[in-house]
């Protein structure tokens, strides 16, 4: 699949912020002391991600939503819009073959009776129907305003995530312990579809992230090798 463009047809905007001039990788946007590309392993699941992301998320190497798609290949990236829709999007979101579900919270009354419970889960899989996990992917103030601007949204199931998980997110800071990143959030829901492989696949490629990026900013180069590095690696070899 190309790289995302905006529903005006034109790329999203370039990354000028602190470590823009950073030499990275053109691959996974790491900087290339600690590139990622030597522990990216793809996996399978039978659930599907769509990723709506915000245009300002798009070539931030801070940006989690990414790993998903390193981890499941098939897993579609639209640019967020109020107004326009990517044909492609809704084509997908009509899709018999799938369950849409939006990762949101149920935290406001004005959508309660579009809340499912993780049961609506299993009944798809049961019904040979693969969930379709839509995750806002943006920062909350950009992933409560796509939620609530976004008029082809509105009649899709709202699935909150409950976890009693704390964010290990560090390189953006968050309102809340809770508030998982979308990588982690990706990884409770692999779990939730009873995907364990998947799951674990994903939480240690943005472990590494984690781990690499800090040293990225300290300047320095990793060095050291993390026990998610090492299940990574095993698992290319198994391939």
């Amino acid at each position: 699949m190309s790289e995302p463009v905006s529903s005006s047809g034109h790329p999203p905007k370039p990354f000028n912020a602190r470590g823009s001039f950073v030499v990275r990788c053109p691959t996974c946007r790491m900087p290339e002391r600690n590139c990622l590309c030597p522990y990216k392993v793809t996996t399978e699941s039978r659930a599907r991600f769509v990723l709506l992301t915000h245009r300002l998320e798009h070539n931030k190497p801070t940006n989690t939503g990414r790993l998903i798609r390193d981890c499941l290949p098939e897993t579609p990236v639209f640019t967020w819009s109020r107004t326009e829709h990517d044909p492609e999007l809704l084509t997908l979101l009509n899709d018999p073959a799938y369950l849409p579900l939006i990762i949101f919270p149920d935290d406001q009354p004005d959508y309660a009776e579009r809340v499912v419970g993780p049961d609506a889960v299993e009944r798809a899989l049961e019904q040979t129907r693969r969930p379709l996990f839509i995750l806002l992917d943006g920062t909350w103030r950009q992933a409560r305003k796509m939620f609530r601007k976004s008029p082809y949204l509105q009649d899709l199931k709202v699935l909150p995530l409950s976890s009693t998980r704390t964010t290990r997110y560090r390189l953006r800071k968050s309102a809340s312990e809770a508030h998982l990143c979308t990588a982690e959030v990706g990884a409770e829901l692999l779990t939730l579809a009873g995907d364990a492989r998947a799951a674990q696949v994903l939480d240690d490629y943005f472990d590494i992230f984690n781990t690499c990026y800090a040293e990225s900013r300290r300047h320095h180069t990793t060095e050291t090798s993390t026990p998610a590095m090492e299940r990574q690696l095993a698992r290319k070899h198994q391939r």
